[in-house]
């Protein structure tokens, strides 16, 4: 190139195309709309309850109720749009999640304004209890940051607790909005039976739609399924005279909070601490929300995640206090939505803020949702309830359950949270200062894990699951990690197939922290061996026809093969397990390996071994080690239930029910 001429800057074509990621997609406006639309009908019936039972419980006015639910919807759809969106760097955690007032502080609040009022309730309340929700959204909005350096508090063991259990307790809400029709007979002295039985059909109708839809319908038409169940199922209602619009006509046009239109806010020390204690227990609530987000639309959560979440929890609840609204936290119900859609964009959800801003200001358009009737929206939400919890046990698998410790913690968990959720007046028969915890079958299961983890894992010198049991004496990861290198060997050798280096190589991993982290030491050291490393300790295996027909292998593996090979077999099997050994062994040269636990019975596992022979060389080779290395698995568990009787006695008597 001549000098002084530049290199020709490069062409736009050749620039790398960088590809949003699900959660920063901007889907077409249209799309977006109806999208939103979904997110605002799960969460409305929510979002209004708590201004309905606070109003109640504070002997309020229609006037001010109305007010009251305008304004949690006006601040509602604020708040969203900060946590999805974004302000700045730091707050908002730009994930698909709705923001909604915790139920968490419905008795609190309640407590607080009759407090203030001398007990007779009214407006004259309203201050004080602003007051207190004003300094504790201030308060978690400071401390957001050393909260999110507690996630180490936080396991899968936790978290996936803390979703199962928002979605197993969070059922009893679909349930109560299902037989509304007839609780509310029973209360008029009707019979409740009839309206019972309508409720429950509507609510049927809704889950079918749902069901229906994403089974025959695929791309667009599956992510608005349960929009499309709301509203045929509200046509239907319609139709049969159990659904009324009338309320679109008799509602203001306009309707427009100011802040503090009930007075400038007062500050007291008890409805502070209250208020406080709440907000603690909501930010572990909106911790496992975001983690469940995470879960769905497939992004690492990291401190920095949680805390932006967190101070958008703190700035919401301030402007709550501010605009006539109420403490605010991520709606569980709305994340169950991503899941059942997989409709990843937080734009959606931004697009739902932005909604509920429009409702909020407007009342008929507010009416027009609220005539859906309370048993369809009972059938949609059990959906959405529902898909939280698969998100919670899809976390517990994760979670090394060997470990006594681990199942002790979520069943102590979920079983106090569906105490309280089964027994709600609980909370009305303990101290005033338990029935926050009492209150809430989340807030006490949320809690519950939380502390129990700590207690198990933090405090003190811990001791888990034992590993194994050498001449009748059991083996914790302590003595384990004091072995020499013979003893280790030693027990542990047997895991393949008697070869000596994998248990060698492990043994220099020692201390390990965890028994997963020992199983995981044997994988990698097979994994990071030679090919020829490899091979050998292949051909150390017999082949699992042989273990089939009895005429091989040691009693280790006859042991593994034992399942399948119950039964006498037929000529006809004799003869095609035969033939898959030999030109499995004429293609590859290699004894053909099969970890038979994760095998059905005998059809499947000729069906694999055949497609095994179609496979490539370098393919079947990887495939091979995967299957020596399932088996080490397999056995090294076994080794860890003999360790811990107790819990291998359980998973007996669970199989023998099976």
């Amino acid at each position: 190139m001549p000098a002084g001429l530049s290199s020709p800057a490069p062409s736009p074509a050749a620039a790398p195309v960088r590809t949003k990621e699900p959660v920063d997609a901007v889907p077409p406006v249209g799309r977006l709309v109806v999208l939103g639309v979904q997110h605002v009908l799960a969460f409305y019936a929510g979002a209004v309850v708590v201004p309905l039972v606070i109003a109640t419980g504070l002997n309020l006015d229609g006037a001010t109720t109305i007010h009251l639910i305008n304004a949690d919807l006006l601040t509602c759809g604020i708040a969203t749009i900060i946590q999805s969106a974004g302000l700045g760097p730091k707050i908002g955690v730009r994930l698909p999640l709705i923001q909604g007032v915790t139920f968490t502080a419905v008795s609190p609040l309640i407590a607080i304004g009759l407090a203030a009022s001398g007990g007779a309730g009214g407006t004259q309340g309203l201050a004080a209890m602003y007051g207190s929700i004003i300094a504790a959204g201030l308060a978690t909005f400071l401390v957001a940051p050393w909260f999110a350096r507690l996630l180490r508090f936080f396991p899968p063991v936790v978290t996936g607790t803390l979703l199962t259990v928002m979605g197993t307790t969070l059922m009893s809400v679909s349930a109560n909005d299902i037989v509304s029709w007839g609780s509310a007979a029973a209360a008029a002295g009707e019979d409740p039976a009839g309206p019972t039985l309508r409720g429950l059909g509507y609510a049927a109708l809704t889950l079918a739609l749902i069901v229906l839809v994403q089974r025959v319908f695929k791309g667009f038409i599956a992510t608005v399924s349960v929009l499309i169940g709301l509203l045929l199922a509200t046509a239907v209602a319609w139709a049969l005279g159990d659904a009324s619009f009338s309320g679109v006509g008799e509602a203001d046009a306009l309707g427009i909070t100011t802040p503090f239109f009930f007075g400038l806010p007062q500050f007291t020390v008890t409805g502070i601490v209250s208020m406080l204690i709440v907000m603690a227990v909501t930010a572990v609530e909106t911790t496992g929300d975001v983690f469940a987000t995470g879960e769905v639309v497939g992004r690492r959560i990291t401190p920095a995640h949680v805390a932006n979440a967190l101070r958008a929890d703190g700035l919401s609840t301030v402007l709550g206090g501010i605009m006539n609204s109420f403490p605010y936290t991520c709606f569980a119900q709305n994340v169950g939505l991503v899941r059942l859609t997989q409709v990843k964009s937080r734009w959606v959800v931004t697009c739902a803020g932005v909604i509920m801003i429009v409702l909020g200001l407007l009342p008929k358009a507010a009416a027009v949702v609220q005539a859906i009737p309370t048993p369809v929206i009972g059938g949609a939400s059990l959906a959405m309830f529902a898909s939280v919890a698969v998100v919670g046990i899809q976390t517990l698998g994760k979670v090394d359950m060997t470990d006594n410790r681990n199942a002790v913690i979520v069943s102590t968990s979920v079983g106090l949270a569906l105490l309280v959720t089964f027994k709600p007046d609980i909370a009305t028969m303990v101290p005033s200062w338990l029935a926050i915890l009492f209150g809430s079958g989340v807030t006490i299961g949320a809690l519950t894990a939380v502390v129990l983890n700590i207690l198990f894992f933090h405090v003190g010198r811990q001791k888990g699951a034992d590993v194994a049991r050498v001449e009748g004496r059991a083996l914790g990861l302590d003595d384990v990690n004091a072995m020499d290198r013979e003893e280790f060997v030693r027990v542990f050798s047997r895991l393949y197939a008697g070869a000596t280096w994998p248990a060698e190589r492990a043994w220099e991993s020692r201390p390990f922290a965890t028994t997963t982290a020992l199983r995981q030491a044997f994988e990698d050291e097979v994994l990071a061996a030679s090919s020829q490393e490899q091979e050998e300790l292949i051909a150390g295996y017999t082949d699992v026809v042989d273990l089939l027909l009895g005429t091989g292998g040691d009693e280790q593996a006859r042991l593994d093969t034992a399942s399948l090979a119950l039964g006498e077999l037929d000529d006809a099997e004799q003869a095609e397990l035969r033939g898959l050994s030999e030109a499995y062994r004429s293609k590859f040269d290699r004894p053909l390996i099969m970890c038979v636990e994760r095998v059905a019975d005998r059809p499947q596992l000729i069906a694999r071994g055949w497609a095994r022979v179609e496979g490539s060389p370098t393919r079947e080779a990887r495939t091979a080690v995967g299957e020596v290395i399932d088996i080490a698995d397999e056995r090294f568990s076994e080794m860890v239930a003999d360790a811990n009787p107790i819990r291998s006695a359980w998973a007996r008597k669970f199989e023998q029910l099976g």
